[in-house]
Order: C-alpha cells, then structure tokens, then sequence
C-alpha cells in the first residue's frame, strides 16, 4: 500500500482570503466596507507608450515669458556653460536675494531647452520634500513609471532613478529651494540630466557650481525700462531705477504702471515717492525688504484695484495660497475640465475670474504658467498682500473665504480609494494649497475648525493614494491642533482619532490601531451617544481590527451587536446594515464557522441585490466572497460556476485591470488548485501575476502576494525548481518593501520552510520554522492562529524527520491550545487532532491512532460536510490505519466508498482520487 496523504496541512500557503480593499466614509468616519481576495489592486498606467522617447515632455510650472523679457545673456552663458558638462548630472545653482530674476533666469534656461528640443524639461517646485516628491511623482506619470497605489516618494524615486540611467539630454529646474540636503536626495546621481537650483540659500553656492544672481547693473536697468515701455527719456529712466534699486521685480512692477496709465518716468517718479506706505504696512515690515520695492508692489496693487473689479478679493486670496503657484481649477472651485460638465452660472463664474486675471497679468503683479493653466506670483509680492492685509486686520477674513474656496473644491472631489486614484493629480492640488494656507494660519494664530477638517480630508486622500508616509504624520499633526483648537471632544476631533486609528490599521501597525480605535469607540459612546452612526462606524471597524489581529473572541461578539444596533437604528436594508452583515459573514468563516458563514453570506447577496442592484460593487463583492466561502465548504461545485460568473461580471461592469476584477481572477486560479486543475490554475495565476506587474508595478504588496500565490501552485504541482527560488525572492522582496515583522513577510518565510519541507531539504526547513514561529510569537503573540499554525507545522517537520519525541508533544500541546483559543470544532483544531493521529500511527501507536481518527472524522463530516476534500483526505488515512493494524475488513470497504466520492466529487484525475485508487489497488 502506498504511503498515506501528507497531512492536511492548515495553512494553504497565503491563500486568497480576506483582505480590505475598499473603504467608504459614512459621518467623515473611514468605514471599512468590503472584505476581498488577498490582491489588492488600483488602476495605473505604468508602461511607457510606443514613440515615448520621440515625444518632448514637458512637465510642471514654468513660467510664461512676460513681454518685453529682457534677456540676461551672460548669465545665461554661464549657466549653459557649467550644465554642458557630460557624464554625471551637473548642477548649477543660482542663487540671490528676492526679486533678482532667479527664476526667470531658469525658466530662460528651460525655454531654450524646450526650443532646442531636448526630449525632458521639469520643472519642479522645491521649497519642501513634499513639493520635491509631488513633482517628481507628477514627472514619474508623464514618463509613464508611476505605477498604481506608489505613494509620491515612490513615485518620486523612480523618476529621480530614471535621470540617472537616461542617456537623453533632460532638464530639472528645483524652484525656489530651501536646504540643500533636501534637494541633494532627490537629485540625479549620474546620467545626461542637467539640474538647475534657484534659492536665497547662499549654502546652495557651496554645494553646487554657483550662478549668483545680482540686481540690474544701471545699463541693464535702463534698457529693460525702455524695451517695455518705449520711453526714450534716458535721465527719468536713470533716476527711476536708482530709486528701485535697480530690482527686476520693482522694475517690472514700474514699468507696467508706466504703460497702463501712460506716465512718463517723471510722473511715476513723485507717485513712487508721495505714496504713504506707512498707511498699508506696519513700519517693521517695511524694513525686511526694500522700502522702493515696497512702494512699487503696492502703488501697482493700489491702482489695479481702483480699475478692476474684484482685483483686490483675487490679489489677497493668491497671496495666501501656494508660491509654486495656484492652478486655474482650485481658483474655479472645481476640479472639472469637461466644459459640458460645468453648468452655465459655473462658467459665468470661470469667465469673470479669467477677465480678472488676465487684467492682473497685464499689471505685472501676476503671471502665469507656460500652459495658462497655472497662476504665478512673486513670493515677495505676496508677503507685500498679506502684510498689508494684517495692518488692514482683514487676514483673517481672507483665510476664512480661502478655506471655504478650498472646502468647495474638496466637496467636488469623488470619494473612495478606488476613486481617487484616477483624481490624484486633483488631489495632489488641494493638499498642495491646504498646506500653504495651513501654514500662514498657525503662524498668525488663526486656525479654524473648517481649515483643520480641510487638513484632515487632505490626510484620507493620502490614505487613499496608499501614500501612508504622509497621511499618518499629517493625521497625526491635526490630530494635535483639533484637540488644542477644538477640543478633545469635538466631532472633528474625535473622526480624525478615528481616521488614525485606521491609517495606523492599514499600515499594519496593531499596536497602535487597537488602542486608539478602544478609546476613540469609549469617546464616541460618551459625547455622541451609543447609537450615532459614528459610533457603530467606530464600533465596526473595532470589531475588523480585533478580527485582523486575530482576536476572534472579541471580534464576532462586536459585530453581531453592531449588526444589531445598526439593524434597530438605520434599517434592515441601510449600507452601513449591509456592510455589517457581510462581514459578520467573513467573521464567521474566519472562525471556521461555515455553518453560520455560507446562510448569512447568501442572504446578504440576496439583499444587496434587491436594494443595491445586481451590478453594484458591493453585490459583485458578496458574490465573490460567497464564492470563496463555498470553496473552504468544499464545495467547489458551487464555487467555481459562481467564481467564474463573478469575473465575467465585474470584467463587463468594471473592466478588466480594475482591482476588484483582478482579485476574482486571481481568487478564480485559487479555486482551480482547490480542485486540483492545475492545468488552468497555474496558467491564471501567471496570467494575473503579469497583469498586477503591470498594473501595480513588481514591489507593490499585491503584486508580491500574487508572486508568492504562484509559488505556492508551483509547489503544488510538484515543480520545486521554480517554486523555491520564486518563494526565495518573494520573501526578500517583501522584507525589504514591507519590513521583517510585518505578517506578510511572516507568511512567506513561513511558506518558504514548507517548501524546503515538501522538497525533502529539512536541514533548511526546520530552523526556518523554529525561527518565523519565534518571531509570530514576538510579533502576533503566542495565541494567534498563525503563531498556532506555525507551531503546528513546525511539528510536522519533526515528523517528517523521524523526531517524534518533539513532534508528537508539540502536536499535543499545539491541539490543546487550539481547542483553547479557537473551539474545538474549528477547522484548524480538527486538522490538528488528524495530525496527532498520523502522528500516533507513525509511531506504531494505533491504539491511540484509530480512535482518535474515528473521532476527528465524525468532527470533519459534522463540521465540513462528508464530500469536503478534508473530510476525504482523512477517510483516507483512516483507512490506511486499519490496513496497517492487519484489519483489511474495515480498511477496503472505507476505501471502496472514498474512491467512489472522490471520483463523484473531485474527478478521476485529482491527486487524492488517485492516491486512493492506487491505495485500493494495493491493498486488494
């Protein structure tokens, strides 16, 4: 008689299972909503199209020559001279104090560039990390390596890693930087690009070859006045720059007054000398800047707000929004483009605020981007507008209206992450001006309950963006100002502690979930009542984090009274209601509790169905899990006709790269393996495997979840060649993307020893057991079901390699905590009495064996049902058990009735039908 099936092992490698892969917010609380397949996916283009490299990019804000640019050709020599070294990235900094022309010496530099037709210009705002990330990130898409969920520093490095390998000549402008060791990482280290740093950081002239930037020498200065405003009056022009100190930004400022109200030098000379700057700015401001400039910025402001209507409302709003500039549709409200979508009073609206600003534009006080699609203006005018603003005390007033600007355009935002990701660079815009409008208002003290929820909408579009390194700081610091500001028992205060908690979830930091989620739920009961909708929210998602850490004893209590609470307060036939049911019904199956699972799953289908629709996400998710619900019954008659069905639908409802489309293709190829289908199983996997690599890019979590799933197939089929070595750079990969501890690296290190284990290399397999169970007792604490799965496998491997004086306590004591922790009738428990019998039988010890196989079999055939393949696997090392205890009158007629239900059940050709069949043969 053959050797008996290899125990049922109860971790399948990483299976297909429970994973959140979409949030909905109900109250401003972040509801999780759908448990999905392990694959995670969000929508991307990350492959380069045909001819990329043929097409000019040009990428970010450069500025627009304004008219009568005069041209600084010997520093512009200079700069050209010091960039048109080869070989490595060149830097040149230019650098000088406000109002020099630095920026525009690099944008002379970027157009001529751009005229030369060099393949790459960018331009990339640089007065923060995060400026510097979001650019290159912006860049990283146009170059088409922006894969789907990279956060911005991902996305960012991938372009900076770009223009050192790109031999193509290419252009990178950071504006206005601050610190040099900001830019230094994120500049390229080799390659053919050429970088130029604008900064008034002097140190920037030690780091890198310097371009100073001077004011006009007077030759300049009078032939910038007479190229824009055709005065031939070279003493007025003489006088007049002197007076400006020969300041571009003065000059310019002058010059356009000149022309708009036609003054000759003279005249504009006693308007600049008579205008009493005291009256709009506090006298120590005026001392931080030239008192020339000053004047000048404002005799500017002064006379296009007495010409143009609403100049002085715009002036003041651009004033505290971002320096890098302030896109047209933030200024609309809206981040709609279609024109077919904006309804007539919105583009009357759109057209009195572009008759505003091209007036503006004309004044010099603003500018605008080479595209049109971006309005500029000079740091130091602003801080002239806003100066002004607070002596006149209406700097707060203009905060209050930009906030309501900005909470306009955020309501016009879609919600949800597999929404946002196709609106990101919409999203990008409003974190972008939130945080400049953020930081005048901590600095004037002035810091609102609407700006302070703007903030935090800002860090759930990260969390969204799946960009958590800047979501939890930022979280984190409104988090403090809400509690200073409004208090510790606001609303705001209490959804952004609750909104943490989740950021902290989804980083898979428990330690820190857990206990804030525990608190956040105790502030909720007491300030907003138990039966708010934020409380039962807050109460949900408890209930999800005490079930993801494990903590099943707390978990399926806590939904079922929310589900109840929810059914009492908002109807059998809410979302919030649906939601709940559905993963009371994951809960249950999590707990190996199929016969509660599979009725509350189906009538919960039924229910989405008749309220919801039957292709609204949200059903074509029940019907997924309701798929794999029937697939760990066993009964993969239904499961794989329903899988199938499922994937047809949501690649017609939601297209074929949309994340949840891909998760049932993979869940799909999970199912075929169930089956013992290899044949379609293992092709799908690669299938999906090629499709997450190019959709997500090869580091994203899903994608190394995909890689592993497919070594995991490998293995089944036998082919350890390519399973170990996929498994092997799987588990690397995920230590380095996601860190030693997290539990996906602890799955696949502990997936890698079962491998090594199958291929008969214990010398590798058993101190890799001894050290992932190690650290899940470390990491999970000694009763999570993987730490329990760990120590039950690790005994296992003492079997396979004879040691049976470890093997058979550690099965015991690992069966007795499983009876503990899970109940003894869940699956993993029975699995471990099975193996404790094969363990008993190994050791020539049948009078424990066979009773105990008789009495897990009546568990398996209670719990799973008699046609489970778990339940035919142990009838058949059942009857195994009798023919090596010499009673082939029992053991063939077991065997008989077994072959017959594996045939019926699984087919003539599944492995275990034949290892039957084989056995039958034997043994007659």
């Amino acid at each position: 008689m053959s050797t008996p099936a290899p125990p049922v092992q109860p971790e399948d490698p990483e299976r297909p299972s429970q994973s959140v892969t979409d949030t909905r917010v109900y109250g401003h609380l972040v509801q999780i909503s759908q448990v999905e397949g392990n694959v995670t996916i969000r929508l991307g283009d990350t492959a380069a199209a045909s001819g990329r490299e043929a097409e000019q990019i040009v990428e970010g804000d450069i500025p627009q020559q304004p008219r009568g640019f005069q041209l600084r050709q010997e520093l512009l020599e200079r700069l050209h001279g010091q960039v048109a070294a080869t070989g490595a990235a060149v830097v040149s900094a230019v650098t000088g104090k406000p109002g020099v022309g630095k920026t525009m010496l690099a944008a002379s530099y970027a157009w001529s560039c751009q005229a030369a037709g060099w393949p790459l210009i960018a331009w990339v705002a640089a007065e923060t990390v995060e400026q510097i990330q979001t650019g290159l990130a912006g860049l990283a898409e146009r170059l088409g390596l922006r894969r789907a969920d990279d956060d911005a520093p991902m996305a960012a490095r991938r372009a900076r890693d770009w223009l050192s390998a790109t031999s193509q000549p290419s252009l990178v402008v950071f504006d206005n930087a601050t610190q040099v060791e900001q830019v230094r990482a994120w500049c390229p280290a080799t390659g053919a690009a050429r970088v130029v740093i604008t900064s008034r950081n002097r140190a920037f002239e030690r780091a890198y070859a310097p371009v100073p930037v001077e004011e006009f020498t007077p030759e300049q200065a009078r032939r910038f006045l007479r190229e824009r405003t055709a005065l031939s009056d070279e003493a007025g022009a003489r006088k007049l720059a002197a007076e400006l100190g020969y300041l571009p930004l003065a000059l310019a400022q002058a010059a356009a007054l000149i022309v708009r109200r036609r003054l000759d030098h003279g005249r504009y000379l006693r308007l600049l000398r008579a205008f009493p700057l005291q009256r709009y700015l506090p006298a120590q401001a005026g001392d931080r800047y030239p008192t020339g400039t000053a004047r000048a910025i404002l005799l500017a402001v002064i006379q296009a707000e007495q010409v143009l209507p609403h100049a002085r409302r715009m002036l003041e709003m651009l004033a505290v929004l971002s320096p890098a500039g302030v896109p047209l549709a933030i200024l609309y409200g809206t981040p709609v483009d279609d024109p077919d979508d904006v309804d007539e009073q919105a583009e009357l609206a759109r057209e009195q605020i572009d008759e505003v600003l091209a007036e503006l534009a004309d004044t010099s006080l603003i500018s605008f981007t080479e595209d049109g699609g971006t309005v500029l203006v000079h740091r130091l005018v602003q801080r002239v507008l806003r100066e002004r603003a607070r002596h006149d005390n209406r700097l707060q007033a203009v905060l209050a209206d930009v906030t309501e600007l900005l909470n306009r355009f955020d309501d016009a935002l879609p919600d949800g992450p597999a929404i946002i990701w196709g609106a990101r660079a919409a999203a990008e815009m409003l974190i972008e001006q939130t945080t400049a409008l953020h930081a005048i208002a901590h600095n004037e003290d002035a810091l609102t309950e609407p700006l302070l929820r703007l903030r935090a909408w800002c860090a759930r579009y990260l969390t969204d963006l799946a960009d958590l390194g800047r979501a939890i700081p930022l979280y984190e610091a409104t988090l403090a100002e809400q509690e200073r500001v409004l208090g510790a028992d606001h609303p705001g205060t209490l959804i952004s502690r609750h909104n943490l908690a989740g950021a902290y979830e989804s980083a898979g930091d428990l330690g820190r979930a857990l206990p804030l989620y525990e608190a956040t739920l105790a502030d909720c009961e007491r300030v907003l009542g138990a039966e708010h909708p934020d409380t039962l929210t807050s109460r949900h998602n408890l209930a999800y984090t005490y079930k993801a850490a494990g903590d099943l004893g707390r978990a399926v209590p806590l939904y079922e009274a929310t589900l109840a609470e929810r059914e009492r307060v908002l109807g059998g036939d809410h979302p919030d209601t649906l939601t709940s049911r559905h993963n009371l019904a994951d809960a249950y199956q999590t707990a190996g509790d199929l016969g509660r699972a599979i009725p509350l799953f189906e009538a919960t289908l039924a229910e989405q169905e008749r309220v919801l629709g039957g292709e609204h996400p949200d059903t074509l998710t029940s019907r997924h899990n309701l798929a794999h619900a029937y697939q760990a019954a066993g009964d993969l008659s239904r499961a794989i006709p329903l899988a199938e069905a499922t994937l047809a639908e949501r690649e017609r409802v939601l297209g074929a790269d949309h994340p949840h489309t891909l998760a049932s293709r993979h869940n799909l190829a999970y199912a075929y393996q169930a089956a013992g289908d290899l044949g379609r199983a293992i092709p799908l996997f690669e299938a999906t495997l090629a499709d997450c690599e190019r959709v997500l890019g090869a580091e994203h979590p899903d994608t190394l979840t995909s890689r592993h799933n497919l070594a995991d197939a490998y293995e089944a089929a036998g082919d350890a060649g390519r399973a170990i070595p996929l498994y092997e750079a799987t588990l690397a990969e995920r230590e380095r993307v996601l860190g030693g501890d997290h539990p996906d690296t602890l799955t696949s290190r502990h997936n890698l020893a079962y491998a090594y284990e199958a291929a008969g290399d214990l010398g590798r397999a058993i101190p890799l057991y001894e050290a992932t169970l190690a650290e899940r007792e470390r990491v999970l604490g000694g009763d999570h079901p993987d730490t329990l799965t760990s120590r039950h496998n690790l005994a296992y491997a003492y079997e396979a390699a004879g040691d049976l004086d470890r093997a058979i306590p550690l099965y015991e004591a690992t069966l007795a905590e499983r009876e503990r922790v899970l109940g003894g009738d869940h699956p993993d428990t029975l699995t471990s009495r099975h193996n404790l019998a094969y363990a008993y039988e190994s050791a020539g010890d049948p009078g424990r064996a066979i009773p105990l196989y008789e009495a897990t079999l009546a568990g398996f055939e209670r719990v799973l049902g008699a046609d489970h393949p778990d339940t035919l696997t142990l009838r058949h090392n059942l009857a195994y058990a009798y023919e090596s205890a010499g009673d082939p009158s029992r053991a063939i007629p077991l065997l008989e009735a077994t072959l017959a239900d594996c045939e019926r059940v699984l087919g003539g050709e599944h492995p275990l039908t034949k290892a039957v069949r084989e056995d039958l043969q034997q043994t007659q």
